[in-house]
């Protein structure tokens, strides 16, 4: 336990810390603030996201800044799928529009690996995007993070 009470997330991880770690993942990045979101990586850390390589919090910054400029009313979740030791693995979705309307599903998954003080030093992501019409959407929280009460991707059959 550290201050306040709160788990330690920090590897090695068991169910509930890993958990916590991926909805921490997830509210960072539904904050979409790519400075913010950058501080949960190794300065040095190694991304791979598509066809995309990424090195360091500076790249992880231009990255996310060009992402969400690109994807509108982003709103994410993340599911742990598993975990051993430092490294969990996660499936994910998110919904966004282009700047012409067009909304979209994107369905992916991501392998992490922690150093010792849980800051990520790998990321893999792979992603598939799906063309989806205002009505298919079903992530209609308010922008920023995801209500407690909200489903997950398995409530939401996805």
């Amino acid at each position: 336990m550290s201050g306040g009470g709160k788990v330690a997330l920090v590897p090695p991880f068991n169910w509930e810390t890993a958990a916590a770690k991926v909805r921490a993942a997830e509210d960072g990045w539904n904050s979409r603030d790519p400075a913010r979101v950058s501080l949960a990586y190794t300065v040095d850390s190694r991304w791979r996201n598509r066809s995309e390589f990424v090195t360091g919090r500076e790249q992880i910054v231009e990255f996310l800044t060009r992402k969400w400029s690109r994807e509108l009313e982003y709103r994410l979740i993340k599911e742990l799928w598993a975990f051993d030791g430092a490294r969990i693995a996660v499936r994910f979705a998110y919904e966004s529009h282009d700047a012409a309307g067009q909304w979209f599903r994107s369905y992916g998954n991501e392998n992490w690996e922690f150093d010792a003080n849980g800051l990520m030093m790998r990321r893999h992501a792979s992603i598939n995007d799906l063309a989806i019409t205002e009505a298919e959407r079903l992530f209609h929280w308010p922008l920023g993070r995801r209500p407690d009460d909200h489903a997950g991707l398995s409530e939401l059959g996805l």
